[in-house]
C-alpha cells in the first residue's frame, strides 16, 4: 500500500516537473534569441576578422584583444573616462547628500521644491544632451550670456572648443542631470532615520556636524555604497554627452569608452576589434554588477 502511494506520488511530481518546464519553454525560447545568440555571435566575433569583400570571419583568437591595449587612443579613452567617473561621481553623490539635507528641512513649499528637483532626471539623455549643446553655444548660448552679464568673462568663448574645457562641460552637464537621483534615494534613507537618535545625540553633547558623521553618515552608508557602485556603472556607460554635445571632440578630448567604440565599430567598420573592446567594458561592469548585488541583502543592508 505503502509503495504505490510512493509511487503515486512520484508520477504526480513528474507531471508537475513536465509541467512546469512546459510552462517556461516559451521564456527559454525567447531568452535564447534575444540574448544568448547575440551573446555567442558577438562573442566569437570579437575573435574573429571580418572580411567584407568576401564576407568571411577569420578566427584570430585573442588577437584583438592583445591588440586593444596597444591602442593609444583605446588607453586615452580608458584615461578620460576614469577621469570622467571619478568626478561625476563623487561630485553627484556630494552634492546629491547636501541637497537631501537641505530638503529633508521643513519649509515652505518644500514639496514643490523636492517635485522641480527630479526634473533634470526626468528628462532624456539625448534631450539633456542637446540642451547643454545650445548652452554652451559660443554664438548665442546661455552660459556665455550670463557669465557675460555677470562680468566674470568679458567676451563670449567656444566651451566646447578646447579639450579640457569641453570635457569639464560634459562633466558638469552630466552632474546637472544625475545628482537628482542621488537625491531621491538618499531623501529615502533620510526619512528613515528616527528624531530619538538625533535627540539622544543632541542630549549627549553633539552638534549638527558631530550628529551627521555619527548619526545619520552611517545609516545611510548602505545606500551611498549602492550608489557609488550604480553610478559607476552608468559613468562608464555614457555615450549620449560624447555623441551628441561633442562628438568625441576635440582632438579627441572627450571621447569616453563608449564612444570610441562605437566609432571603432561602426565608423572604421572594425567589428571584431569593437566587440573585444566591448566585452573588456562588460567584463567590468559584470565586476562592478557582483558588487551591487554583494552589497544588498535581504534585509535591505550591506553585507
Amino acid at each position: 500500500m505503502t509503495s504505490k502511494f510512493l509511487r503515486g506520488v512520484t508520477n504526480v511530481m513528474d507531471s508537475d516537473r513536465k509541467l512546469g518546464y512546459l510552462l517556461i519553454l516559451p521564456t527559454a525560447l525567447v531568452f535564447a534569441v534575444v540574448l544568448l545568440y547575440p551573446f555567442l555571435y558577438s562573442l566569437s566575433m570579437s575573435m574573429s576578422k571580418m572580411d567584407f569583400a568576401n564576407r568571411t570571419l577569420e578566427f584570430i583568437g585573442l588577437t584583438n584583444y592583445i591588440q586593444i591595449f596597444k591602442d593609444s587612443y583605446f588607453l586615452n579613452a580608458i584615461h578620460l573616462t576614469g577621469y570622467f567617473t571619478l568626478v561625476t561621481v563623487i561630485a553627484e553623490i556630494s552634492l546629491g547628500i547636501g541637497i537631501a539635507l537641505v530638503l529633508n528641512q521643513k519649509f515652505k513649499f518644500r514639496g514643490f521644491v523636492r517635485g522641480i528637483m527630479i526634473l533634470p532626471w526626468a528628462l532624456p539623455s539625448v534631450v539633456n544632451a542637446i540642451m547643454w549643446k545650445w548652452i554652451y553655444n559660443p554664438n548665442y548660448g546661455a552660459l556665455n550670456a550670463l557669465l557675460t552679464q555677470l562680468h566674470i568673462i568679458d567676451e563670449y568663448r567656444d566651451w566646447l572648443g578646447e579639450p579640457m574645457s569641453a570635457l569639464h562641460a560634459m562633466i558638469f552637464a552630466n552632474i546637472w542631470k544625475e545628482t537628482p537621483y542621488v537625491v531621491l534615494l538618499v531623501l529615502a534613507g533620510l526619512s528613515n532615520i528616527s528624531a530619538d537618535l538625533y535627540e539622544s545625540a543632541k542630549i549627549d553633547g553633539a552638534n549638527a556636524w558631530q550628529a551627521f558623521w555619527k548619526v545619520t553618515l552611517p545609516i545611510l552608508k548602505p545606500i551611498i555604497i549602492i550608489l557609488v557602485i550604480m553610478k559607476t556603472i552608468w559613468a562608464i556607460q555614457t555615450f549620449e554627452l560624447p555623441f551628441i554635445l561633442t562628438g568625441g571632440g576635440p582632438g579627441g578630448g572627450t571621447e569616453l569608452i563608449s564612444f570610441y567604440i562605437y566609432k571603432t565599430t561602426f565608423k572604421f567598420l572594425n567589428f571584431g576589434l569593437g566587440s573585444a573592446m566591448a566585452y573588456m567594458v562588460t567584463f567590468v561592469t559584470f565586476i562592478l554588477a557582483l558588487l551591487y548585488i554583494k552589497f544588498q541583502s535581504r534585509d535591505g543592508e550591506v553585507i
